[in-house]
């Protein structure tokens, strides 16, 4: 009983802090939609939720109909979350399940399942609304709390969102619950990092904590914007930016989440590897996984949904998606070969265990870039995500001295990171990329000639480590609540048994 008040008091401290500093602009009557794509990948495109209103031609003439979403579109929306939830629950269950001992097996499966689970949750409860409503550079308001507003009640319907482009709207409501699933899968990700030693009941505290102060503020920076209707002259540009996120008003480019889900994740997974310890017999005994057929099975379920998670984020079946889609199969195929190789070249033997998480490291990479670049830097981007993961598990690992169970740092903080810094670098059309367009009817008002990689590059930089700093320093605070109020590990005797047995009182395998 003492451990839910002490979560239910902290949940309630987490709404009192946003909801006395977020005044929200007296003359919006619905939150903007934000997106995870960029606008400047998509020549004439860009996001706004307000609601749309039929424009009078003149005072003579009727008033013209309003926009109406397209069946298209929205239907490839939701096919996009299905794809993402199946990323989620069995893809990363899987995944991280086969990488475990199988004592820990369901310990892991239950983490993942129910992280997920939790944070789509308090996604619908709060998290939705401070991270794409207007609020300020950092945080958005509570216009949305619970939802509250996506049915217009004065107009009978649903209320209207829009995609990247001009004049072609979304339903609220599609964006929010894809937006959702990435919420869900990027806490779920954190896991792999302290997996086999963490008590459940401390797992979920963290995740509230960290969701509400780490991962709703960077997707509000990067990705909340006033979209591309409120963008109805030159003369109102600026201030349409300046009510955008922080990090979306510095230009940086992240098309489906290299700095929301990935370095932002993994930063928290690092810190929590130290925090909670090593594992009892790290560097002793060996930890090899007891299922690999799991672990490719889980891996392949992660490439297929992937499609959902950067090709979706266009938030249009259009040639955007189409290129999202084709760099993300293309700059995986490439890691995998990398990785591959790299291992016959360091070992003598290519793995399944390197093939699988050389997929997983060109997924990654390419998530910042998929909508950004052309396909030539993508394979580009893949090959190197393959090379360079490969030594983020092996050298970069050792450099640190943490447990990081399965890899989490090495695979989504070193793969965002290179993926992050590297759309910079081929979103220049020089290098086949579709780069900006010189138009105040688009966010990242760049014109193709004027593409300068070296101050694209900065920016990038700054993003990435504006994330890194943001996330290590909420993920500390958190642990050590987490650790005064319930403890963060499990007793010895616990962990030597498996946390199967001694935290769930079932196992995966019965001799």
């Amino acid at each position: 009983m003492r451990k839910l008040i002490a979560s239910i008091a902290l949940g309630l401290a987490a709404f009192g802090l946003f909801g006395v500093s977020h005044a929200q602009d007296a003359a919006a009557s619905a939150p903007v939609v934000a997106s995870a794509a960029e606008a400047a990948a998509a020549p004439a495109s860009a996001t706004d939720a307000a609601p749309a209103a039929a424009v009078a031609a003149s005072d003579a003439a009727p008033a013209a109909a309003a926009p109406v979403p397209n069946k298209g579109d929205t239907t490839w929306m939701m096919v996009s979350t299905l794809l993402v939830i199946m990323m989620a629950v069995p893809g990363l269950a899987l995944f991280y399940g086969g990488l475990v001992r199988s004592k820990n097996m369901l310990s892991v499966l239950m983490q993942v399942m129910v992280t997920f689970s939790l944070i789509v949750v308090l996604w619908f409860i709060y998290g939705y609304s401070i991270a794409f409503t207007e609020g300020n550079a950092f945080i958005g308001g509570l216009d949305r709390l619970m939802m509250k507003g996506v049915w217009d009640n004065a107009a009978g319907t649903f209320a209207i969102g829009a995609t990247f482009s001009k004049g072609v709207p979304m339903y609220e409501l599609v964006f929010a619950f894809f937006q959702a699933s990435f919420a869900g899968i990027t806490c779920a990700l954190i896991v792999g990092a302290f997996a086999e030693r963490m008590k459940f009941s401390a797992v979920l505290l963290f995740m509230v904590l960290w969701f509400t102060f780490s991962y709703a503020p960077i997707a509000h920076m990067v990705w909340f914007w006033m979209g591309p209707d409120a963008y109805a002259s030159k003369e109102v540009a600026d201030a349409m930016t300046a009510k955008a996120g922080l990090i979306w008003q510095w230009g940086a480019l992240d098309f489906a989440g290299g700095t929301v889900v990935h370095i932002n994740a993994a930063v928290a997974g690092l810190v929590g590897s130290y925090m909670v310890g090593k594992r009892i017999g790290y560097g002793k005994e060996a930890f090899t996984p007891h299922s690999l057929t799991l672990t490719m099975v889980g891996a392949s379920l992660l490439w297929v949904g992937w499609f959902g998670f950067n090709a979706g984020s266009a938030l249009e079946a259009n040639g955007f998606a189409a290129l999202a889609f084709v760099n993300t199969f293309a700059a995986t195929a490439a890691a995998v070969l990398a990785w591959a190789l790299g291992e016959a070249l360091l070992k003598g033997k290519a793995s399944m265990l390197g093939a699988a998480s050389g997929a997983v490291a060109g997924l990654v990479a390419i998530t910042p870039a998929c909508g950004n670049v052309g396909i030539g830097g993508a394979l580009i981007i893949g090959l190197l995500a393959g090379f360079i993961c490969l030594w983020g598990v092996t050298g970069l690992k050792k450099i640190l001295g943490a447990d990081d169970s399965l890899d989490v740092f090495g695979v989504h903080g070193v793969g965002g990171i290179l993926g992050a810094l590297l759309t910079g670098v081929f979103n220049s059309p020089n290098l086949g990329g579709p780069s900006a367009v010189a138009d105040w009817t688009t966010v990242a008002m760049i014109a193709p000639g004027d593409y300068s990689i070296g101050g694209q590059l900065l920016i990038q930089a700054k993003a990435v480590g504006l994330t890194i700093v943001w996330s290590a320093v909420v993920s500390i605070v958190a642990y050590k609540i987490v650790d005064l109020v319930i403890g963060l590990r499990v007793p010895e005797e616990e962990e030597r048994e498996g946390l199967d047995i001694t935290s769930h009182g079932e196992t995966a395998y019965h001799k």
